[in-house]
């Protein structure tokens, strides 16, 4: 018999969330209400502490009601990496800001500082980093050069739960901070996001934009949306809360099992003084990258993404942003990249036959 499929990413939904889900569905509470309002309360404690979470329904209805809550909007630039998911740019066209991409560095894919300071022009309103795969932005920098120039800091912080620098936790250090709880991420409840905040007006001005301008029933205040988070999926949130700090270890010791296994590939290295929560393992191939996560699958039954492999300046829907635009290290980055299985399901027997397929298929390309 062959051996099972092994998946690249592998939600993790059980008996646990599946009574959350049946508690709140037997309460009659199942649209914005207490199971929301506590789940905002412990992510705070757990992730962010001191500052203000307000839930939302998505990772990218977070970082548009961070921008618009912020100030961002017409006439205003945004200084973003093109390498990340779409919805970093596009949250910042949606507001009727320009998304103003610059190229990476090449060590933990995430946005290089100087590339971010050669961008600032007079409409430059704020920068907003990635926390890509779960590795730290260059906070330190990005922060002095944001206060060099008056400017706000943003952090998108979906694929980083947990995740730090010196100590201080992602999601502190900017005007808000936005993390995704989408079924793939480190933890999930089903769909949604949070969105941290240490200013009360900014905290007011989000949860009129979640909920049509409205902080009273009939009484609008701005013009807003339907971005609220039901109770239904806060239940799943909490209690994946209460797991996911077992989950980051056990993806970082998966991720420390492949460093010292690894052959013939580029393993990503962390920055010194990072906590890395690998959302994604990700690794570059410098040869055929399509070809070996094509042989991972068929002949090895081992699943990989390649995240991502059209950079923001590139995709049809923003490149009207960014004509004539170069960005080598980022080009260079989808060409190369493979995230291989890190998740917390992954068996001993997974992460050996993980690590022999990769090293097969690397030296065959050699």
């Amino acid at each position: 018999m062959a051996d099972a499929f092994i998946p690249p990413a592998k939600p993790i939904i059980g008996d646990d969330e599946r009574a959350a889900v049946d508690r709140v569905l037997l309460s009659g509470m199942v649209a914005q209400g207490p199971e929301v309002a506590a789940f905002e309360t412990e992510f705070a404690a757990h992730f962010v502490a001191g500052r203000t979470v307000v839930a939302v329904n998505s990772g990218t209805s977070g970082l548009h009601v961070g921008l618009l809550a912020a100030g961002v909007g017409p006439g205003d630039e945004v200084i973003v990496p093109s390498f990340t998911f779409a919805a970093t740019g596009n949250a910042v066209a949606l507001t009727g800001a320009t998304p103003v991409f610059v190229d990476i560095e090449p060590e933990q894919f995430t946005v290089d500082p100087v590339a971010v300071e050669a961008a600032i022009t007079p409409r430059t309103k704020g920068i907003m980093p990635v926390h890509l795969y779960g590795h730290p932005a260059h906070m330190r920098e990005l922060g002095a050069i944001a206060t060099k120039h008056g400017l706000h800091l943003f952090e998108d912080a979906a694929q980083a739960h947990g995740a730090g620098l010196d100590g201080r936790a992602v999601g502190t250090f900017g005007a808000f901070g936005m993390f995704s709880l989408y079924p793939t991420k480190n933890m999930t409840s089903g769909e949604g996001g949070m969105v941290s905040f240490d200013d009360a007006e900014l905290v007011r001005r989000a949860k009129l934009l979640r909920n049509q301008g409205m902080e009273k029933q009939y009484e609008n205040e701005l013009v807003g949306f339907n971005y609220r988070m039901t109770d239904i999926h806060a239940a799943i949130g909490r209690v994946q809360l209460g797991k996911v700090d077992a989950w980051t270890a056990s993806r970082q010791a998966n991720a420390a099992y492949l460093d010292a296994h690894l052959e013939n590939v580029v393993t990503p290295p962390v920055a010194e003084g990072a906590t890395h929560v690998y959302h994604q393992y990700t690794v570059r191939v410098t040869d055929d990258r399509d070809g070996f996560v094509a042989a991972l699958k068929n002949e090895h039954n081992v699943g990989a993404g390649v995240y991502y492999p059209v950079p923001n300046h590139r995709l049809p829907s923003l490149q009207g942003f960014a004509e004539g635009l170069q960005l080598p290290q980022t080009e260079r980055a989808a060409s190369e990249v493979v995230s291989l299985p890190v998740h917390p399901s992954l068996t001993e027997n997974d992460r050996e036959r993980i690590v022999t397929a990769v090293n097969i298929v690397a030296r065959a390309g050699a």
